[in-house]
């Protein structure tokens, strides 16, 4: 429970528009999530017994290894394709 409330709570803060310093100040507006968001990943990731990190890899190795459909992928390339030129042609 605890990785994944800290997992949740690196989420929520990386896609937060309320930082701890405001990206207005140079250098140190940035900073700050570039420390706190791997730091909280990081942690996260630790806090992951092996044993279910294994469990899980195990599970992505697997599911890396299913057949894609070729078919599939150009057909939805092809829906955005006519969604931009629609899109274009309502705009122009």
């Amino acid at each position: 429970m605890a990785a994944r409330a800290i997992a949740f709570g690196t989420a929520a803060y990386a896609f937060s528009p309320i930082d701890l310093i405001p990206d207005v100040i140079p250098v140190l507006g940035l900073l700050d999530d570039l420390v706190i968001v791997p730091f909280g990943l990081w942690l996260a990731l630790r806090l992951i017994p092996a044993e279910l990190m294994a469990e899980y890899r195990a599970l992505a190795g697997r599911l890396a290894k299913r057949p894609t459909s070729r078919g599939a992928a150009i057909f939805v390339i092809a829906l955005w394709l006519a969604g931009a030129a629609l899109a274009g042609w309502v705009i122009l």
